[in-house]
């Protein structure tokens, strides 16, 4: 049985370091900085650092700030932060080339943060990043390779 890795307070947390876009590396590889997890940010805090992470290409970076507003707050702008890191993680996926998680995260990030559009919180543009998102998913959908069934080797 091999051993996991643990952080400080004993939860199981992968040491191994990652690329820019959240790839995991080999042990002793040379890797990304990790954002540290459970810091509680203002949501002016959390945009602002997720913003300048998506602006140095670091869109799985990004998605960790939301989630740790996601996982910090209560209330309604719970599921703000969630359809936000839900965007940021579909982005990651179309950017490793994932297109098929990359439609999926991107459709549903767009459809949670919707409840927010008629009065955007936070200086938010949330109907401007349903609009991005959602055009994104569809270039992603272009892409998307559906395997057509086996050829016939033989002719019986």
């Amino acid at each position: 049985m091999s051993r996991r890795d643990r952080d400080a307070e004993g939860r199981a947390r992968n040491a191994r370091p990652r690329d820019g876009l959240g790839r995991p590396l080999p042990y002793g590889a040379d890797g990304v900085e990790r954002q540290p997890e459970g810091i509680e940010r203002t949501p002016a805090q959390t945009l602002a650092e997720a913003q300048r992470l998506l602006d140095d290409g670091k869109p799985f970076h990004a998605h960790e700030v939301f989630e740790d507003a996601w996982k910090t707050t209560d209330g309604p702008d719970r599921e703000l932060w969630r359809g936000l890191a839900q965007l940021a993680v579909g982005l990651t996926h179309a950017a490793r080339g994932n297109n098929v998680g990359a439609v999926s995260l991107l459709e549903r990030g767009a459809a949670n943060i919707e409840p927010f559009r008629g009065e955007p919180p936070h200086g938010i543009d949330v109907a401007g990043l349903q609009q991005w998102a959602r055009s994104l998913a569809a270039e992603a959908q272009l892409r998307v390779r559906i395997s057509p069934s086996p050829p016939r080797l033989t002719a019986g």
